[in-house]
């Protein structure tokens, strides 16, 4: 399992931070697991009204990341899950979220919780959603991670690290 040699953390005051999520809409099932583990870290990091916006497809999350990122939000995270087919349509996907998100992140010095599953199957996209059952919460990973990042940005860009 991917979990394996991950940082442990503890959770941050983030009350102060505006975050938002943007979630795919395919799986309902992953998606609800994916979006009930980000609630869990936004209450553990004391996130205060997070915003949540809903879009049809993996695809789509980039470009509504941006333009959250362009309101000024501190943290976006982008939460999604594309399960490989038998068309290249998987890796075009794929590529296009992680590239579309990491220019976001890059354009916008703004934290990106990448929170997007990129599975073989179904039951590894289970594992993964923080389901009961499941072996890990990538939706809470991401979300903590981009809570954590923010602050760090927050620092750096005072000038004091």
């Amino acid at each position: 399992m991917a979990g394996h040699g991950a940082p442990t953390t503890e959770p941050v005051d983030c009350h102060d931070l505006r975050v938002a999520v943007v979630a795919a809409s395919w799986h309902t099932q992953v998606m609800d697991g994916l979006l009930a583990g980000a609630e869990r870290a936004f209450r553990d990091h004391r996130v205060e009204a997070p915003v949540v916006v809903r879009v049809p497809g993996t695809f789509e999350l980039p470009v509504v990341a941006a333009a959250l990122a362009d309101q000024r939000y501190d943290a976006v995270i982008a939460l999604g899950v594309v399960i490989r087919g038998g068309t290249p349509h998987f890796d075009y996907v794929c590529n296009a979220a992680t590239d579309g998100l990491g220019r976001v992140a890059l354009d916008h010095q703004v934290a990106i919780g990448f929170g997007v599953l990129t599975c073989d199957n179904e039951q590894q996209a289970l594992d993964r959603a923080g389901l009961e059952g499941s072996q890990e919460d990538k939706g809470y990973e991401a979300a903590s991670a981009a809570l954590l990042t923010a602050q760090t940005l927050r620092r750096v860009k005072r000038h004091t690290p």
